[in-house]
């Protein structure tokens, strides 16, 4: 894990990344694994594409231990986290001190496909595929399972902060 000590799109970032950061988007939590052993990554880069089998798309990073846990076991769970999970999202982001790890960050659900927060819109998910692209890993998975939940307070990155979907900027609590 890594905790940065800086604003990660302060001047002179990279502006391509800085470019990204203003599109924003959902926050979502990829997990695997099972009591064995479990990984997460918390990922905003991603789309759903509608199809006979629908697909999820997203960039992940090369060097997560997610990313090497899915591409082993090929199962994983994308659920959508909520404007109250915003320190799990940067536990699992490595941006946040989590002593004993993530997962001890929540109560957990296992599912055939890896453990989930209940009450999430989640989606379990099969690997297609991974490729590298530029500095990041597109993975295309197939989704064999949706549950929605009713959501009242969806969370968003952009720009390097978190935002109530829908609504504005929130820099502290």
């Amino acid at each position: 894990m890594t905790i940065h000590s800086t604003h990660p799109f302060a001047e002179p970032a990279d502006p391509v990344r800085r470019f990204r950061a203003r599109l924003g988007g959902a926050v979502s939590l990829w997990t695997t694994g099972d009591a064995d052993g479990r990984a997460g990554l918390t990922v905003s880069s991603l789309m759903v594409a509608a199809g006979e089998p629908a697909r999820i798309i997203a960039l992940l990073d090369p060097d997560a231990d997610f990313t090497a846990a899915f591409s082993g076991n090929g199962r994983a769970v994308v659920q959508l986290l909520d404007w109250n999970d915003r320190d799990l999202a940067e536990a699992f982001a490595g941006t946040a001190p989590a002593p004993g790890g993530p997962f001890r960050a929540a109560t957990w659900e296992q599912t055939s496909h890896g453990p989930a927060l209940p009450g999430r819109s989640r989606a379990l998910v099969n690997l297609v595929s991974v490729r590298p692209e530029g500095w990041s890993s597109v993975v295309t998975a197939t989704v064999e399972e949706i549950d929605l939940a009713e959501v009242d307070d969806g969370l968003e990155h952009r720009r390097g902060r978190y935002h109530r979907a829908g609504g504005s900027a929130v820099t502290g609590d």
